[in-house]
């Protein structure tokens, strides 16, 4: 049997009795939240959250990339454009873990290895202090054009052995 067959089982659950269909496209919180794709580390499960609650983007190490860049730029427009002119602050969470699969890209061995293997280069993604890497993200949210200073962000390390989030960064707006 085929895991996806197990998903699809599921939703059809999901969908016997859903009643959900009258939710913004915007989170209801107004906060969107950036984690890693390890499967420990659901920002729903360990956040408590509600479907429309928030909107959450996933990328090895949770990190802030170009893509990422992107995507806040174009919710932060979208977010202004339905609320009307005046553009309304919204929350970005940060959500690194221990025990991430990206502290394995600061090795210069391993990242030579994927890089003579693959072609692909995760230098800008690896972590070797999570703390640093945050105030990096941060600091690469504030200089980039695409992106509003009036988000406030705020910073998270989730610890995997006993579920704890541990606030590394208070929410504050990018601009100074």
């Amino acid at each position: 049997m085929s895991n996806t067959s197990i998903l699809l089982n599921r939703n059809r659950q999901f969908a016997s009795d859903f009643s959900s269909e009258n939710l913004p496209p915007m989170p209801i919180l107004r906060t969107i939240i950036l984690a890693c794709v390890d499967a420990r580390v659901d920002p729903a499960h360990i956040l408590g959250l509600e479907l429309g609650e928030v909107g959450v983007i996933r990328n090895n190490g949770g990190r802030v990339t170009q893509a990422v860049i992107d995507e806040i730029g174009a919710l932060a427009f979208m977010s202004a454009m339905a609320d009307g002119s005046e553009p309304r602050p919204f929350d970005l969470v940060l959500m690194q873990h221990t025990q991430c699969g990206a502290e394995r890209f600061a090795d210069p061995g391993f990242q030579n290895a994927l890089k003579a293997k693959t072609g692909l280069d995760v230098a800008h993604v690896a972590i070797s202090d999570h703390e640093q890497s945050l105030q990096e993200d941060v600091e690469r949210l504030r200089t980039a054009p695409e992106v509003p200073g009036y988000i406030v962000v705020s910073g998270y390390i989730y610890d995997v052995q006993h579920g704890n989030v541990r606030e590394v960064i208070a929410p504050a707006a990018l601009a100074l």
